[in-house]
């Protein structure tokens, strides 16, 4: 896949999340169209270092 540019649309794609004590997996393009969506990366966020 070729790299993004500014103003792409982003490849729709599907992480898992934790709310709480609740584990649920969401998709991209379930927001598209509706919401804003904001994508930030963390390395070795909430692992031991």
């Amino acid at each position: 896949m070729p790299a993004l540019k500014t103003g792409d649309a982003a490849p729709d794609f599907e992480l898992a999340a934790v709310t709480g004590k609740q584990r649920h997996k969401f998709k991209l393009s379930e927001f598209r169209g509706s919401k804003n969506v904001v994508i930030a990366f963390y390395p070795l966020d909430w692992s031991p270092t």
